[in-house]
């Protein structure tokens, strides 16, 4: 039914492993619960290596009943501490981290390695060489900027100012907004140009507008930010300088799209002739901007019309002295973190200790590393392949992938709300799912960009050069089928509507996602759920809007579309009931999406992992039943710790709901789980049957 892209490379491939054993037999959900701490460490080693459950982690003083979470992640909380330059730690953080220090090896290996010109290795090792030559970065230090900053002393007028951000669009520094090349979502086989708000210098507008006392001293310390970046450059009137670029950003920040309103994909797909939008728009020159960005174009897909609009008319009530200072702050802030230390520095302090809540940066090495991966990732993932992944779960993972779809077309046909006529849709859709597991069958090139050993700035401001050209290109050429969004070294996976793929690089495949080593059941519960989280995506309240072309059409029929609303606006009424920190709850229609996937991906992954054991039902394993084991197959996935300031700014900015309410938030609503740990009215992971979500 799908088409499973199984990668094979000339060299053995990895999945990570660790591995399983017996134990004692508990005969209901409860009697799991009895088991302490000490009874179970004693041979914590072997029953992890066979069961996959992580018992040292747990707090089995805590009943599953009353907070799932820590009932499977206390002891891990107890005992982990943040990393002083993390601004979070968790599983996903444990697997990056690892992912990362291989990448460090290949690295360094190449950075001592002498190679000819123009060959992965050359630019690997040098690119890493010219981020480690701190010499050459501390003499030049703002002098790279230059040409930069002279460019923008030479606007004369606001008729310039098209010009320059069309430029500019390369480099994505102090401009109001986006252009990018990518799939129409209308015509998913061809390329569109698309324009987006952009602008700011704080992650969201809600930091400029909210009026809460935190709100107004993360303010106050930007305007500090900007005064002392102006300083440290050696400019005059820092202070009023600060001021009108605040006010600019906020008179931007005023206009532009909630991320919430952002999610809506039929709202932001609105294509225009450039005609058209020169009159939805009147007061800039659009044409000018986008033939100086490098493209040709008819048409465009604006996304925020209205903000388009404002700005338009916005950008000539500030003057040419005030927008030379926006500009000039927002060049030498993109740029700050690979300038001379005292810039570095000061970019640290504000983006690092003051929104993130971070101790320390992170080591010159690391910082490298994380470059190297952002300008050359598929080159270094290719080598990252060869070393790191292996085959022996390639053909576990497609099995998995094959039942969940399976699971997925059964639970369409057991929908009570939704109509025959639907489902026919769902499952034509369904069966044009793709799935890419492990690396790209074509790896990208990297031909376009020169390296040099001495010279961050140039490689870095090159390689924006190389990456924007290849994504103009793609205007009038056929889509690329083999075309991957993340590097297999990336721990995560994704969901792309217009491809209607799922996507599980090589990184994520390794305990706690995916333990080959560990029976099933645990398996299920983490990289099965993951798997049917992505798939879930294709009909969460945005994908489901695409067909299996990739292509937004209303496949619904009114009364469907009516039975599916109702049940989202239930979800989001549940995860805005979650208050982790302080006064702020989360946003149950921001994360709506990923709360949708989260539970459909549960109960897909569950009902695959039954199907899977047939008439067998499954054996108990360290005291803990099939069952049992695949929930906490999910709750090991999601163990995290946030520092406060990550913590409000995951709440007001992230799509995904923090890790503890993805454990407590679908599990809550599933009868399987009140089945496998024995939840009865007044425990608090109870809920009342009438107000329990099933969608998917």
């Amino acid at each position: 039914m799908n088409k499973v892209t199984m990668i094979a490379a000339s060299v053995a491939l990895a999945l990570g492993v660790t591995g399983c054993t017996d134990g004692e037999t508990p005969t209901n959900g409860s009697s799991a619960t009895q088991h302490t701490a000490a009874q179970m460490s004693s041979t914590a080693e072997q029953q992890a290596l066979r069961s996959g459950v992580e018992i040292n982690n747990m707090d089995t003083s805590v009943s599953p009943r009353e907070n799932f979470f820590r009932y499977v992640n206390g002891g891990w909380l107890e005992n982990t501490q943040i990393p002083a330059d993390r601004a979070r730690w968790g599983s996903f953080d444990e697997l990056r981290e690892q992912a990362e220090a291989h990448v460090l090896e290949i690295v360094q290996e190449f950075a001592s390695t002498t190679a000819e010109q123009g060959s992965d290795v050359q630019k690997i090792g040098d690119l890493y060489r010219s981020f480690m030559d701190e010499d050459t970065i501390e003499a030049r230090g703002i002098n790279p900027l230059a040409e930069d900053f002279a460019r923008i002393q030479a606007l004369e007028s606001h008729a310039d100012l098209a010009t320059y951000w069309g430029q500019q669009q390369r480099y994505r520094a102090g401009t109001p907004f986006n252009v990018s090349v990518g799939q129409d979502q209308m015509q998913s086989d061809q390329h569109i140009t698309a324009i987006s708000q952009s602008g700011l210098g704080l992650p969201d507008r809600e930091y400029y507008l909210a009026s809460d006392a935190r709100n107004q001293e993360l303010r106050a310390a930007y305007q500090s930010f900007i005064e002392e970046l102006w300083q440290l450059a050696g400019w005059d009137d820092a202070e009023a300088k600060a001021t009108s670029i605040i006010n600019i950003e906020t008179a931007l920040a005023r206009h532009h799209w909630t991320r919430i309103q952002n999610r809506d994909r039929l709202a932001s797909y609105n294509k225009m002739t450039l005609t058209e939008l020169a009159e939805e728009a009147p007061g800039f020159d659009w044409a000018t901007m986008f033939a100086a960005a490098g493209l040709d174009i008819n048409e465009v897909v604006v996304r925020q019309p209205d903000y388009l609009t404002a700005f338009a008319d916005l950008y000539q009530q500030f003057s040419m002295a005030d927008w030379q200072a926006y500009l000039q702050f927002h060049v030498l802030r993109n740029s700050a973190n690979i300038l001379s230390r005292d810039f570095a520095a000061l970019s640290f302090d504000f983006y690092g200790r003051v929104l993130q809540g971070l101790e320390e940066e992170r080591s010159r090495e690391r910082r490298a590393v994380s470059t190297v991966e952002s300008t050359l990732g598929f080159m270094v993932g290719q080598e990252y392949v060869n070393r790191h992944f292996q085959p022996e779960a390639q053909e576990r993972m497609a099995v998995m992938v094959d039942n969940i779809l399976a699971a997925f077309a059964e639970a369409i046909d057991d929908l009570e709300w939704m109509t025959d006529e639907t489902k026919l849709e769902a499952h034509a859709k369904l069966a044009t799912f793709t799935t890419k597991i492990g690396f790209p069958e074509k790896w990208r090139d990297y031909d376009c960009l020169t390296i040099a050993a001495d010279d961050l700035f140039g490689n870095l401001r090159r390689s924006a050069e190389c990456e924007y050209d290849r994504m103009i290109s793609r205007l009038g050429q056929e889509v690329d089928p083999y075309d991957w969004g993340m590097t297999p070294q990336t721990v995560n996976a994704y969901y792309r509507s217009t491809m209607n793929e799922i996507v599980f690089p090589a990184a994520i495949l390794q305990p706690p996602f995916f333990n080959v080593a560990a029976d099933d059941a645990i398996n299920y519960g983490a990289i099965g759920a993951v798997i049917g989280h992505e798939i879930t995506h294709g009909f969460d309240d945005q994908g489901r809007r695409s067909d299996g072309e990739g292509n937004l059409r209303d496949w619904w029929s009114p009364d469907d579309e009516t039975q599916f609303r109702e049940r989202a606006a239930l979800m989001i009424d549940q995860f805005s009931a979650f208050n982790p920190i302080d006064d702020l709850y989360l946003q149950g229609a921001l994360s709506l999406g990923e709360n949708i996937a989260d539970l459909g991906g549960l109960n897909v992954a569950l009902r695959g992992y039954l199907n899977s054991l047939g008439d067998s039902g499954g054996e108990t394993i360290d005291g803990f039943t099939p069952e049992q084991r695949f929930f906490i197959g999910w709750g090991q996935i999601w163990r995290i710790k946030f520092r406060d300031e990550a913590l409000r700014r995951q709440v007001v900015v992230g799509p995904h709901s923090p890790g503890k309410y993805r454990v407590l938030g679908p599990l809550s609503n599933m009868p399987e789980f009140y089945q496998a740990f024995d939840v009865q009215p007044g425990d608090p992971m109870y809920r009342d049957e009438d107000v329990r979500i099933k969608i998917w």
